[in-house]
């Protein structure tokens, strides 16, 4: 199998490290994924969601993760899956080839609940299934000062292994997986499969003024801070300390409102 893995916090961000390394075949799991072909931003980009880039060059940097051959990009998240299944990846390996599967991650918090909008994680897995390359998102959840990426990454793969036993997701599906903080983590933690929670964020600003006298906000919210959490979303089962597994759609038609606004048009 042939992968592509991106991320949205940088290239030498250390969870894409610790995913790869796990992807490639360590000592938790001896058996390598695939072949792991890695282009991502050359800079963090978390929270940018599925911004792009039009009016500007993207500029590619050759680099070394885990002592294989990868390619930063001077952009979005996005912009790196889009670039790299229409230029990288068939640059590398020839006219019409693609990945089996994009891997996105693994992003430094969570990406539960709403979060799932803003995330760039997300974007750049939701880019690749709109190009009909199967994907899977993959974020930790942060609930203290120091993570552990190496332990995080070996539970990772565990779920990644357990989703795909049975065959690829289909070719425009992707699933978002989400690891709970890893002094939580045990050989048992439960996989569970879930609805994204859908209650917004409870936003909160601080007001200063700046030494001109101007007025600005620094915001002071806590990201998994939600106004509700339904039992059962991923919300809920994250803080149960559990895998979560959530499948998404990209197409966002309010179906069941159809009807209705195509009544009153008439």
């Amino acid at each position: 199998m042939q992968i592509l893995l991106t991320n949205d916090d940088g290239i030498h961000a250390p969870g894409i490290e610790a995913l790869h390394a796990e992807l490639a075949g360590s000592d938790a799991h001896p058996e390598e994924l695939g072949e792991i072909f890695t282009v991502a931003p050359l800079t963090a980009q978390s929270a940018t969601s599925h911004g792009i880039t039009y009016h500007t060059a993207l500029m590619t940097k050759p680099v070394h993760i885990n002592g294989q051959d990868g390619i930063a990009v001077d952009g979005r998240p996005a912009d790196c899956t889009k670039l790299a299944l229409t230029n990288l990846w068939p640059e590398r390996y020839g006219d019409g080839s693609r990945p089996d599967l994009v891997v996105s991650g693994m992003n430094a918090g969570a990406n539960c609940g709403i979060n799932i909008i803003y995330s760039g994680t997300v974007a750049a897995a939701i880019e690749a299934a709109f190009l009909g390359v199967p994907a899977i998102a993959v974020s930790l959840h942060i609930d203290q000062e120091t993570a552990d990426f190496e332990l995080a990454a070996i539970h990772a793969r565990r779920a990644i292994d357990e989703l795909i036993k049975g065959g690829l997701p289909n070719q425009h599906e992707v699933v978002s997986i989400n690891i709970p903080g890893t002094e939580h983590l045990s050989d048992d933690t439960p996989i569970k499969v879930c609805p994204m929670n859908t209650h917004a964020l409870v936003d909160q600003y601080e007001r200063r003024a700046s030494p001109s006298g101007d007025a600005y906000y620094w915001s002071t919210a806590h990201g998994l801070d939600f106004r509700g959490t339904d039992d059962g979303s991923d919300v809920h089962e994250l803080f149960e300390r559990n895998i979560t597994v959530t499948p998404l759609k990209f197409d966002m038609t309010n179906h069941e409102r159809l009807s209705f606004w195509r009544d009153r048009l008439s």
